[in-house]
């Protein structure tokens, strides 16, 4: 533990992060009294403008945008922001929130300091007496382990990194995973033209509108955001799965994998090995296809009970049915890597949290908390995937969480500044 510093600048409150989670707590903070310091590594809404291609779009409806005290105000509730919409939504809450956020500013390590923490940044040290991290959890892509056994002058991109099918060479291009990027991404080359080879993995999918109303309009309403994580059927592993894949773009709609084979995308099972010469896939594509749909009709029959559980009238509509099946030949397992353009990474990101010398992390290295409070007092998480509830890493659901911890934070305060008037006083008192 390192003890605090006269000379150090020192805050009552630092949020790491300037995304739209650690910019809801600031405000939240803000109106209870507290000037927090915000610190970006780069700048506001960097990470929507950087880090997603350019036909990105929400998979949630316009409305769920619910920021605090700053709802959607925009004319099209029912559509779906691209990128460029959002960058513009986040930055409008910021400066009419009138947060303190300083940009191009990365924290390097987080120590312990005496009552408090240390901040160890690219423009020298900072103290406070509370620490919010709110940096997401998606920080280190992650590949198959024998990505670099393919050949050499192969490009390969991680999703983070792709922009458009104009930035690839020529030729085929294997997406690799069939989560939300791996599918919006293989329908953008696949649209454009471009010959698609995508590695299907575990990831479910869900409908776009059924009987009348958006899939995200029945859940809200069924209350599945503001589901608490202890409510879940597997509280232990949720944080870890994956997202369903479907689309905002085009107005929003289903992404189904079978149609797309059937139109002459090549779907393969996962990745089993990687060589120079080939690539191998297991035989695994029916059963991935299976499951997603699995998860499809079981997210239909949910709002089905919905209806009729609440009298509710809606349109009836037709059972699913798959549109095709893998057969021998339609889904082949060895593919030749130096017939390919390029492989895209969407297999996912790990946190990286090695910068935090605060021991508060569990037996996987991951952080531990309990609604974002930390063992280590004052220290605080915020914006990660179901730290209380489905929405928390969303839109729909980081205010609730920000106004929970801007809470625990102005309790904490007061405590301390009571505790140091009482010092004061009895110091005054002695002498």
């Amino acid at each position: 533990m390192e003890k605090s510093s006269p000379q150090i600048p020192r805050h009552p409150v630092v949020v790491v992060g300037g995304g739209q989670a650690g910019l809801s707590v600031a405000h939240g903070l803000q109106q209870r009294g507290l000037k927090p310091l915000v610190l970006e590594r780069h700048c506001i809404g960097y990470a929507w403008a950087q880090q997603r291609w350019d036909s990105f779009c929400l998979v949630t409806p316009n409305w769920q945008c619910r920021l605090p005290d700053f709802p959607y105000d925009g004319d099209d509730p029912e559509g779906f922001m691209n990128r460029t919409q959002i960058v513009d939504y986040v930055k409008r809450f910021a400066a009419q929130a009138g947060l303190a956020v300083r940009e191009g500013v990365e924290v390097r390590r987080l120590t312990s300091a005496g009552t408090g923490y240390r901040l160890h940044t690219s423009e020298g040290e900072l103290e406070a007496d509370q620490v919010v991290i709110a940096t997401g959890g998606y920080h280190r892509p992650r590949r198959h382990g024998q990505a670099l056994r393919l050949p050499e002058g192969l490009l390969q991109l991680d999703a983070r990194d792709y922009r458009n099918p104009g930035q690839l060479p020529e030729g085929p291009v294997l997406v690799v995973g069939s989560g939300q990027s791996g599918c919006q991404i293989a329908e953008d080359l696949f649209l454009a033209g471009r010959p698609v080879h995508l590695s299907v993995g575990s990831a479910p999918r869900s409908p776009r509108r059924y009987r009348g109303k958006d899939v995200v309009d029945w859940l809200d309403r069924m209350g599945y955001y503001a589901m608490a994580i202890e409510q879940h059927d597997d509280p232990r592993s949720v944080r870890s799965k994956t997202n369903h894949y479907l689309t905002g773009r085009d107005g929003g709609r289903e992404i189904d994998l079978r149609r797309r084979a059937l139109e002459g995308m090549v779907l393969h099972g996962r990745v089993e090995s990687l060589g120079s010469a080939r690539i191998s896939f297991r035989d695994d594509l029916a059963a991935s296809l299976d499951g997603a749909d699995a998860v499809y009709c079981r997210i239909r029959r949910s709002i089905d009970e919905h209806i009729a559980a609440n009298g509710l009238e809606a349109p009836v509509e037709p059972p699913y049915a798959p549109c095709w099946q893998p057969t021998v030949g339609t889904t082949p397992q060895e593919l030749d890597p130096l017939t390919l353009a390029a492989v895209i990474w969407c297999t996912g990101y790990s946190p990286d949290f090695s910068w935090v010398e605060v021991p508060i992390f569990d037996g996987t290295g991951q952080p531990a908390h309990q609604r974002g409070l930390t063992q280590a007092p004052g220290l605080y998480l915020l914006g990660l995937p179901w730290l209380h509830t489905w929405g928390s890493a969303r839109f729909c659901g980081v205010a609730d969480d920000a106004t929970y911890l801007a809470e625990a934070i102005r309790l904490r305060h007061e405590r301390r500044a009571s505790a140091q008037e009482r010092l004061e006083c009895t110091a005054l008192l002695g002498s």
